[in-house]
């Protein structure tokens, strides 16, 4: 599935677009930052709650090109701004973490 194409699906609110068509290979769900970038792959998506500027540093570390921040939760200015710079979607959606992951995985996104 495309960047876009789980936009979609999810609804919700982009808050900052990156590269819509790049494929996503995977899912990873969590909110310990040490966690994600000792376990997460490349080009996966990351679902979390966490909504803070280390947040995109993450996601920079480890080449994920979508952040969707689950329960509704709202982004800071500069994590906004850094995923602009980053070329990383941000993706705000009132779903729960495990709302999203059962979704993502009836639509054959496989998670980590």
């Amino acid at each position: 599935m495309t960047i876009k194409e789980i936009c979609t699906l999810l609804g919700g609110e982009v808050l900052c677009a990156g590269e819509g068509n790049r494929e996503i290979a995977g899912a990873i769900a969590g909110d310990l930052l040490s966690f994600i970038m000792g376990t997460a792959k490349e080009g996966y998506l990351w679902i979390t709650i966490q909504a803070h500027l280390n947040v995109a540093a993450v996601a920079v570390l480890k080449d994920l090109p979508l952040i969707i921040l689950a329960s509704g939760r709202r982004a800071p200015d500069d994590l906004i701004e850094r995923c602009n710079a980053e070329k990383i979607t941000l993706l705000s959606v009132p779903q729960s973490v495990y709302e999203v992951c059962a979704e993502l995985a009836l639509h054959g996104l496989k998670g980590q």
